[in-house]
């Protein structure tokens, strides 16, 4: 399978500060990888420097075998980005927006983004401006869609839109992959859209990555234990979380299928993609790998 983005090394560093460090990834084509990260994590630094918007302060980042540290023609000629809050000239037409697409890219195709935006009903000669949150954002997706990427970037393009929007704009970027077996990058805070969606999860906190890979052979890496409350804390490899109520203890860690050796009475489940996500959010800063 080939690799659609591959970095090594990567950080960037704002004066003292690290927004991103030592971040390693290798994202095979035709995937859809979901991003997830609290506020500050590092997401929008890392889209940002996929897309050639940032160049690194260390480490090395290809997209589709090309680097793309300097911002490089032939590595961004493939790769489509909608940027969160899906900014547009607001004075401008679509048509004139797609008029301008079509001038500054070298691989355009202006009847797939008329025909998908026909489909949603949002008119060619209105501005942008005087259009709804849900049909800018799929004017910014028609915008991209239209560079016939291999490589879509998409930086919270559900915040601040309505259920149905949010669902509007899944489908057409799902269409485009099933259509065009693009990859997909997608960073969300909306968990339950992204696990419907998605095939792969990178997990950033504090500027580092926790987890990466495919999204079954993640879940399956972890498990839930459930046993009596002690007064010592059981010696696990792997503890992610601990909750412990008035009898018993629940504990989520990383050890694979087979579950650890601990006492008969201890149980051991699967555990959720939200559930994962949010036990690796919450965990202190200083107990993160």
């Amino acid at each position: 399978m080939s690799t659609a983005l591959e970095t090594k090394g990567l950080g960037m560093r704002y004066g003292r500060t690290w927004a991103l460090r030592d971040c390693s990834l290798r994202l095979p084509t035709g995937s859809v990888i979901a991003l997830v990260g609290p506020n500050g994590a590092g997401k929008t630094t890392l889209l940002q420097l996929v897309t050639g918007l940032l160049r690194p302060t260390e480490g090395t980042v290809e997209v589709l075998g090309r680097d793309a540290r300097a911002g490089s023609a032939e590595a961004l000629a493939r790769v489509g980005f909608v940027a969160q809050e899906h900014p547009l000239y607001q004075g401008m037409s679509v048509a004139d927006l797609l008029r301008m697409g079509r001038s500054l890219n070298l691989r355009w195709d202006q009847s797939m983004a008329e025909r998908r935006l026909a489909g949603l009903g949002v008119p060619l000669a209105k501005r942008a401006g005087a259009l709804s949150g849900g049909q800018q954002a799929q004017v910014a997706l028609a915008l991209a869609l239209a560079k016939r990427p291999a490589l879509l970037v998409l930086d919270e393009p559900l915040a601040n839109l309505d259920p149905i929007a949010r669902r509007d704009f899944m489908r057409t970027v799902m269409t485009a992959v099933a259509e065009d077996e693009i990859t997909v990058l997608l960073s969300s805070h909306v968990i339950a859209d992204l696990e419907s969606v998605c095939d792969r999860l990178v997990l950033l906190k504090d500027g580092r990555m926790q987890l990466a890979g495919a999204i079954d052979d993640v879940l399956a890496d972890h498990r839930i234990l459930t046993g009596p409350r002690t007064g010592a804390e059981p010696s696990v490899s792997g503890l992610v979380r601990a909750v412990h109520s008035d009898r018993h203890t629940d504990l989520l860690v990383r050890t694979g299928t087979d579950r650890p050796d601990l006492h008969p009475a201890w149980r051991s489940q699967p555990v959720g993609l939200e559930e994962l996500i949010l036990a690796y959010l919450e965990r202190p800063a200083e107990v993160a790998r």
